[in-house]
């Protein structure tokens, strides 16, 4: 593993399978580290045969594409977390590295920055000539294993996939309804009533995906996951206008298999995408961007994103976060507030 790291901030990079893992930051005298790892990580336990090698290592953050299926026969969440990365670059608070194989063509190219006093790590993610269009996603995995409540910038809808994460009731079972489609998280269908999609957990005993669709009406796209007993705030930052949907995945003991055996808990997965092809009921013209990531065959394209952790003591829902000057406010909705130094032009 190798670790990059600034002042009060570092993270690991494990170039197998190009996973962010071990993010902590340092914030308020607490050392803040919020990120999930699957229980069977770091152990001894043998997988089953063919288990997708991000699986092997669940947890942390990584990048996906192809995403939300397969494309030249990608594994689960696609060959950018599955395949090995060199590393072509590894200074003061900056690593680059090079997947070691291509994607629909393209070179792909991961840049991870962290900065002095900054409480972020930013990502780039570069593809170099390729052809065609790619589902694309951020996929951070937040550990939630005392609860969380999470809010986001403005949706104009909440929608699942057609189909759940399981559909083999001997495999696993899910507690939303697949398809639905609602304009309220706090009241989306479930099998047994409406569910507050907003809290975690809301079932003892689930595995459930549920696509949040941006509204057109802004560019900067955040999810927020507030851990009150912990005291600590997750936050996830994108161009929305680049990345439109946000998909949530709730992990909570619902799949029975190894090497998930019933035991995989408190996991809520932050996917910042553009990925239509797992839509339900919307068109990809509903998205206030593409529903995919276009290659370029002499050109570039680039996907990113920043994620962040801090302090937040009070324990409250985040009602707003915003740009102001070089720094990002947070607001929570019974008067916390802080104010983050960020590189406010790295989104555009």
């Amino acid at each position: 593993m190798i670790e990059i790291r600034a002042k009060g901030i570092r993270f690991g990079f494990d170039a197998r399978t190009g996973l962010l893992d071990g993010f902590t930051v340092e914030d308020e005298g607490h050392e803040i580290a919020l990120l999930h790892r699957a229980p069977w990580v770091g152990t001894e336990e043998i997988m089953p045969p063919g288990t997708p090698p991000h699986l092997m290592v669940l947890g942390g953050d990584f990048f996906c594409a192809p995403f939300a299926g397969s494309q030249e026969g990608s594994p689960l969440h696609g060959w950018t977390a599955n395949s090995p990365w060199h590393v072509t670059e590894q200074a003061a608070g900056r690593l680059r590295a090079r997947l070691q194989r291509t994607v629909c063509g393209a070179t792909v190219t991961k840049e991870l920055e962290v900065e002095d006093g900054h409480a972020w790590v930013y990502q780039r993610h570069v593809f170099a000539g390729g052809s065609g269009r790619i589902a694309i996603s951020n996929h951070a995995n937040v550990s939630l294993p005392r609860g969380g409540l999470i809010s986001c910038s403005p949706k104009s809808a909440w929608e699942t996939p057609p189909a759940p994460p399981e559909v083999d009731s001997a495999r696993g079972r899910s507690g939303l309804r697949y398809p639905s489609r609602s304009t309220a998280p706090d009241r989306f269908p479930g099998i047994d009533g409406s569910v507050d999609l907003s809290r975690f957990p809301w079932n003892p005993r689930h595995e459930d995906v549920v696509i949040a669709i941006e509204g057109r009406e802004h560019s900067l796209g955040w999810t927020a996951v507030t851990r009150p007993v912990q005291g600590d705030l997750f936050l996830s930052l994108r161009n929305a206008r680049r990345l439109p949907m946000t998909i949530f995945w709730h992990s909570n003991g619902g799949r029975d298999y190894p090497p998930w055996s019933s035991r995989h808990f408190g996991c809520l997965g932050v996917e910042e995408s553009a990925a239509a092809a797992l839509r339900s009921h919307s068109s990809e013209n509903d998205l206030s961007g593409p529903g995919a990531l276009t290659l370029a065959r002499d050109g570039e394209a680039e996907a990113r994103h920043a994620i962040g952790a801090i302090s937040w003591p009070s324990g409250e829902r985040v009602e707003d976060i915003r740009v102001v000057d070089r720094a990002i406010e947070v607001c929570g909705d019974r008067g916390g507030f802080r104010r983050l130094a960020f590189r406010t032009h790295f989104l555009d």
